[in-house]
Parts: C-alpha cells; structure tokens; sequence
C-alpha cells in the first residue's frame, strides 16, 4: 500500500521555522493502530489523516504517543496541501469533519484562516504554576483542554525553563504561559510532554484558548499573536462569536509516498 504523504512547516513563511506536520491522504480509514505508528515513524508534533472519500472531508490527528482530539497546526498543513490539489485550484473554503465537529479553512491570498470552537478559560483555585515553571504566575486559568497561566512580560516567558515531569501529571493536555508583547500583541509558549511533545513549536488549538483571554482584556476581537519556541511562529487571530479565527502562513517542505 502507497500512501501519499506531505510535510508542511505551519504558521511560517519560511522553511525551518514554524510547526512541522505530515499530512496523509487516504481513500478510507486506516486502523488506529497503524496511524499511530506513522506518527511515530514520522516523529513530529502531529501527523494529520484525511479521508478524501467522506463529505466534509474526514481528518484526525495523532501525535507520536496518542490521537489529540483538535489540531491547528496540522490542520492548517492539511488546507494549504488541498489548496494545491486540481481538485481544489478554485476553492476558496474547505470544510473538515473532526472529533470536535466541523472545521473550516478559508484561503485569502497566501493566508488561510481556520474556524476553530472557543474555548472559555474558567479560573482555578490552585495556582501549581511555580512548581511547573520556578516562577509564579499572575493569574491562572483551565480549559477544556489545557491549563493557561498569564505572566508579566515576553522576558519573563522566555526565561521560563519548565518542569516536563511536573507538567506530565496534570490533570490536562498540558500547560500553555502566556503574556502580552511591546507591541500591542501577545506572546506564548505550549508544553505537551504527555503526548511526546515537551514544546510544541507553534499550537493553533491552543489560541481557543488563549485569544478568547486577550480579548476580553483588550477590549479587541483582533488580535496577532507569536509563539516563542525555537522555531518561533506568527498567528492571526479573532474572536467572532463562539468561535475563534487563526490565520497562518504555510511553506511546503517536501512531497512523497508511505509503503507498507
């Protein structure tokens, strides 16, 4: 069996920056079992799964050590390869069916936007930040999925040298700081030691949550966001009722076939 697969560099414009995915493209579901072992094989944050064969067209997402049930990255990676398809040269939107519903990507030039579920930060009565991370955050919130903290400064988020271990236990997928920038934006960082992945390099799920935040701050829809991992990455985000918009960039890495 031939499968044809993509790697795509995320929320970049750039090769060598942003979030690697691999997007594969099916005609029918694969067993669990065999998606996750070329997740694995391939070793990067997500691997996404499209069934062509399905209307809205089927995607999931593994990452090397489990599914994950909402992906911006690869998602994103998964709508610049359709874009480029014959089939999709003069679509300007692409609907996805997920675990967590529907899924829209919308190409405006060389961005494409994607239409994600938002995601409310509720406060937490416990803050273990300091545990997690040596330095105590201002605030501290949950997710549907993740812990979000809230620090002082962009300084103070890239200095922070996390505890992998402490954050594993978490009763989450994992840990997301966060901070305003020097230039009216917003900075963060995303930990998912739990899923194979100590840093994410760029999240996309992750602005569910932590956009509708900001926003209610700023008094702002719109807001643009980086992301400071080594890799580094630029989102475009807004909040549009109950749902969150995240534009990105994508540069396409390379091109080729799974046998098995």
């Amino acid at each position: 069996m031939k499968i044809d697969v993509f790697q795509v560099d995320a929320f970049t414009k750039d090769l060598f920056s942003g979030n690697p995915a691999a997007v594969c493209l099916l005609s029918d579901w694969l067993s669990d079992e065999l998606m996750l072992s070329i997740a694995f094989e391939n070793n990067l944050s997500e691997t996404a799964f499209l069934n062509l064969s399905e209307d809205p067209i089927g995607i999931r997402w593994f990452s090397p050590k489990r599914e994950v049930d909402l992906c911006g990255h690869a998602t994103l990676a998964s709508a610049r390869i359709l874009f480029d398809l014959t089939q999709f040269k003069n679509t300007e939107k692409i609907v996805f069916k997920s675990k967590r519903g529907l899924l829209m990507a919308k190409k405006e030039d060389d961005l494409i936007f994607l239409d994600f579920p938002l995601d409310n930060p509720l406060s937490v009565d416990q803050n273990p930040s300091k545990d997690l991370f040596g330095f105590e955050s201002k605030e501290s919130y949950r997710g549907r999925d993740d812990y979000l903290f809230i620090f002082n400064s962009e300084e103070e988020i890239r200095a922070i040298n996390p505890n992998y271990e402490k954050i594993k236990k978490l009763d989450s997928r994992g840990a997301i700081i966060t901070a305003r920038d020097s230039s009216g934006g917003i900075v963060s960082r995303c930990f998912y030691p739990k899923y194979g992945i100590d840093e994410d390099p760029v999240t996309g799920s992750a602005h569910t949550l932590i956009v509708p935040y900001w926003s209610s701050l700023f008094g702002s829809t719109k807001i643009n966001a980086r992301q400071l991992s080594d890799r580094g990455g630029q989102l475009f985000c807004e909040v549009i009722g109950d749902r969150v918009s995240i534009g990105g960039y994508t540069s396409v890495f390379f091109t080729g076939q799974i046998e098995i």
